[in-house]
């Protein structure tokens, strides 16, 4: 590596973004050379969460259409990043995770004879369609990578497995804690969306809170009815709010307010930005999710979750008990979920197991040690 690393960091969805967020803010801190690319996989979603953070793209490939395919959305972004990478001159590529913008990028990046850094490398289930396709592309991308920035040490030892040498792995924790108490301070701080406004005026607080989430296609069809089913279930009891930020996708959308749209102790509401998801998640007293990056963020907030999933790239929360696997199941989602509301000492956390908030600045610690 040359004495003045340039890095170009690249994301495209939401929670890239969220997550890439506080690398930035290191990547700053410390005064490396580095510019921001967004491919606006997501364009609305993602917009929120840049204005959030501060973030103003170098460039912007504003890639979304409508209805695209992946493989249309992966060959966009192939000749997009070309382009970048030829204008100008980059010693390293930074992506995140799990997206076809990480596995794309890093693609680009490798066939322009760039190195690679993922972030939040090493998460597997081994199952291709599950979940997919990020199963896919986090395993493309660990392949293509040239440093893996490990969030856990099952991820690292899942890089270990696949022969990769242990002098390209650092261990570091997950950036989204970074993210996470970045926001919860400046919400601690008076900052306040319009939507938090809201949600504060409508919910009943004496209530316990339960958020719902769901947009995982495994679970498209007879798997997302049960869990309605179970959802319908469990709001019969008069101590409960149900709190379920609706999913654009109609595959989601259509059948929840079919099923759920009726129900007094259910509040289907329009996604939310991430502050205000953020603000959401510490009132609540559980979780029922198919979502990733809320297995990860809700330990901090002492929340449980019931992971509305077959099987999870992210089971320390299971071997420390801040989550569950319930699948789409009608009667692990009731039980469960009646064991944690009924029993406070059960959501008793001790620690997150996905990091402590240092992640971002031992990541950018390991790239100024590459400056020879």
């Amino acid at each position: 590596m040359s004495n003045d690393l340039r890095i170009l960091v690249c994301f495209g969805t939401r929670p890239e973004a969220i997550k890439m967020a506080p690398v930035c803010y290191a990547l700053k801190k410390e005064g490396l050379d580095f510019k921001v690319c967004v491919t606006a996989q997501h364009r609305e979603m993602l917009d929120q969460v840049l204005q959030f953070f501060d973030i103003i793209p170098d460039f912007d490939l504003n890639l979304m259409q409508t209805n695209q395919s992946l493989n249309q959305l992966s060959a966009r972004i192939i000749m997009a990043m070309d382009a970048v990478l030829k204008r100008e001159h980059f010693d390293m590529v930074l992506v995140h995770g799990d997206t076809t913008t990480s596995v794309m990028v890093a693609l680009s990046a490798f066939q322009n004879g760039i190195k690679v850094g993922h972030v939040e490398a090493g998460l597997r289930t081994y199952i291709k369609q599950a979940p997919f396709p990020e199963e896919m592309n986090r395993q493309l991308t660990g392949r293509l990578a040239d440093f893996h920035f490990a969030p856990t040490q099952r991820a690292q030892q899942n890089l270990l497995n696949e022969h990769i040498l242990p002098s390209q792995i650092y261990l570091v924790g997950n950036t989204i804690i970074d993210a996470l108490h970045i926001a919860k301070s400046k919400i601690d701080n008076g900052f306040l969306t319009p939507t938090i406004r809201v949600l504060k005026e409508k919910l009943d607080f004496k209530k316990k809170i339960i958020l719902v989430t769901g947009h995982r296609r495994e679970n498209f069809g007879s798997k997302f009815d049960h869990i309605c089913q179970a959802l319908l279930n469990l709001a019969q009891r008069d101590d409960v709010c149900l709190v379920f930020p609706v999913h654009l996708n109609p595959k989601v959308s259509n059948p929840a307010f079919a099923a759920l749209g009726d129900h007094p102790n259910i509040k289907l509401i329009e996604p939310l930005d991430y502050a205000s998801m953020v603000w959401l998640l510490n009132q609540a007293a559980l979780v029922i999710s198919d979502s990733g990056g809320i297995q990860e963020e809700a330990p901090t907030f002492n929340v449980p979750v019931l992971v509305t999933r077959e099987v999870t790239e992210r089971p320390e929360g299971l071997d420390t008990g801040c989550s569950i696997l319930v699948g789409s199941s009608v009667e692990k989602i009731i039980n469960y979920a009646n064991m944690f509301l009924d029993d406070t000492k059960k959501r008793t956390i001790l620690k997150n197991p996905y990091g402590d908030g240092t992640a971002s600045a031992q990541i950018v610690q390991r790239l100024k040690a590459l400056v020879k």
